[in-house]
């Protein structure tokens, strides 16, 4: 099964996640969210497989918008509206192996899920 990973082309991250994904012959898709909407369904899942603290970005423009109190009162319900609603709130990129769902980049981890 190839790997999915999911972000956006402009992002730094996502561009060193897919160079190294190439440069280590990883069959792998891209999924673009700026320019296709992501599935309920998708969220859901990372959500349950990995718990929403590790989907949700913290470290985003978008979190440090919200009022203090609304920062202060996150939960997975309200973690998932978020991101659903705009994706800068998705820590990126997610790499889904099918076995491993990886949030961020790290090439040891990447390597790791991976095999290579």
């Amino acid at each position: 099964m190839a790997a999915t990973i999911y972000g956006f082309k402009n992002c730094d991250t996502v561009k060193k996640a897919l160079k190294w994904l190439e440069a280590n012959g990883v069959d792998h898709s891209f999924f673009d969210y700026r320019k296709e909407p992501l599935e309920a369904a998708t969220v859901d899942d990372w959500i349950a497989r990995a718990g929403w603290e590790a989907a949700f970005n913290r470290g985003s423009r978008s979190f440090r918008a919200l009022p203090e109190a609304e920062q202060s009162n996150i939960d997975a319900a309200k973690a998932r509206d978020l991101i659903l609603a705009d994706t800068n709130f998705i820590k990126r990129p997610v790499l889904d192996t099918g076995d491993d769902l990886l949030f961020g980049f790290k090439a040891d981890a990447y390597a790791a899920a991976t095999g290579r």
